[in-house]
């Protein structure tokens, strides 16, 4: 008996020398490096610097494709000659985004202009769990109109994608900014 008082005692002794508090939530680290950019000269009717990271895949001269493997994201981009129509390509192109308009919780837009290489434009950020997070359009007003869209191949949850969208809205916007037409 004196020994099972004493193993009781000794439990009991134990569990009030230690404070328990729960374990703090872990979050998820994600690093992603530092984009070093390359230019796309003579490929297609523009050109602009794209993150190495990603691959140039080509259907055809008006519509490559930015792959980012390792995000499993694509940056899709189509050009189209304007030929008396960019009012409804500019109608397509904002019309766009608000496809998505069930899943998102807002559609924040950002006007581009780079007067110099006469390159103007709109950005388009998806707030919320819908399948594109970015599109933009860039055109010249006369000749050249291009829309990009990007896209994951993951089911679209926004805090879980969050920092690759935020990666990966640098690289749009560095395109936007180094766009010239041919």
């Amino acid at each position: 008996m004196r020994k099972l008082i004493l193993i009781l005692s000794c439990f009991i002794g134990a569990s009030c020398n230690t404070d328990l508090q729960p374990k703090p939530s872990a979050y998820l680290r994600l690093e992603y490096p530092t984009p070093e950019y390359q230019s796309t000269r003579e490929l297609f009717p523009f050109s602009f610097e794209y993150n190495s990271h990603a691959l140039v895949t080509m259907e055809n001269k008006v519509a490559p494709q930015l792959v980012y493997p390792k995000m499993k994201a694509t940056l899709y981009l189509n050009y189209s000659p304007i030929k008396k129509n960019l009012d409804s390509l500019l109608n397509d192109a904002y019309q766009l985004p608000y496809k998505h308009i069930s899943k998102a919780e807002s559609i924040p837009e950002k006007l581009f202009i780079n007067a110099e290489e006469a390159v103007y434009g709109t950005l388009f950020s998806v707030v919320g769990n819908a399948a594109s997070q970015h599109q933009f359009f860039l055109t010249d007003s006369l000749n050249h109109f291009l829309v990009g869209s990007l896209y994951f191949y993951a089911r679209p949850n926004y805090d879980s994608i969050y920092p690759a969208v935020s990666y990966l809205q640098k690289d749009i916007v560095h395109l936007m900014e180094t766009l010239k037409w041919e």
